[in-house]
């Protein structure tokens, strides 16, 4: 087994194999599977404060505001995207490769799933990669709106150590004179494709990770606190059909109680020992 130092973790992955064995696994992932490749989760300790954190009303609402999410924005994307999966990534894409995992709903935006070779990947929160235009409806590339954005702003610079938060964005110390990027095609309001504080998880996404789940026989959730409402649902949805539920964190979650297994560790330990213990 993957080298766990404590015995008694030991056991307790080699308890939740057995218990799993055999079944169809979903996963729901949240910050906490990240933070071994350098971005910082939500909660829990050591997590950044963000005592004001961009709301979908603020965002549309306030020019000002707008503007400084999108200085924070590019500078800690820079570096966002330059994070590399970790083990507990690339064991979930080994685990589906052997058809033990049957897909992977995750509340990360930051497309680490999908780079480390998962192919059935359901990201409810939607991803950095893509920009969108909320008047036409057209879809950028984040690197093209990057581009723009050092077009208008020559003098903008990426320093080589950010500060990040989980969403790749950070607190810059001067937005004056920023020009915001603006759709090529008709000159709207643009807005990553990620669900804001305030924002519904779009109807489509949460069928798509309801249909996953339904096809599956056991629920891990690993690295979330399920403070969020849509992880909680489809927790719910699990427990309502008896499945074996694990959850993988390192604090306590909101679903504790209705687990079969909790395992308080990282998620980089976990997942890959569960992963040679299963394929």
């Amino acid at each position: 087994m993957t080298a766990i130092a404590d015995e008694e973790l030991r056991l307790r992955v080699a308890e939740t194999a057995a218990l799993l064995r055999g079944r169809r696994i979903a996963l729901l992932t949240g910050a906490g599977v990240s933070t071994d490749s350098g971005i910082p989760a939500y909660r829990g300790e050591g997590a950044p404060a963000r005592s004001n954190p961009m709301t979908i009303q603020t965002y549309l609402g306030d020019e000002a505001a707008r503007r400084r999410y999108w200085v924070g924005g590019h500078l800690g994307w820079r570096a966002f995207a330059r994070a590399e999966p970790n083990a507990g990534h690339r064991a979930l894409a080994e685990m589906e490769s052997a058809g033990v995992v049957s897909g992977v709903i995750t509340q990360n935006v930051d497309g680490l799933h999908l780079r480390a070779g998962s192919s059935r990947v359901i990201e409810v929160h939607g991803t950095m990669r893509r920009v969108l235009c909320l008047h036409c409806g057209q879809v950028f590339d984040r690197r093209d709106i990057a581009v723009q954005i050092e077009e208008l702003n020559p003098w903008i610079t990426v320093p080589e150590n950010v500060k990040l938060a989980p969403d790749g964005d950070v607190l810059p110390e001067s937005v004056e004179g920023f020009i915001v990027p603006r759709c090529t095609v008709c000159d709207g309001m643009l807005k990553p494709d990620v669900v804001f504080f305030g924002e519904y998880v779009p109807l489509d996404r949460f069928r798509a990770a309801e249909s996953l789940l339904r096809s599956s026989t056991a629920l891990i959730v690993a690295g979330s606190s399920l403070v969020v409402n849509s992880g909680v649902r489809l927790v719910e949805r699990a427990r309502r059909r008896s499945i074996p539920l694990v959850i993988v964190n390192r604090e306590p979650t909101r679903a504790d109680a209705w687990a079969d297994v909790t395992i308080a560790a990282g998620t980089s330990d976990v997942l890959p020992a569960l992963q040679e213990l299963l394929s």
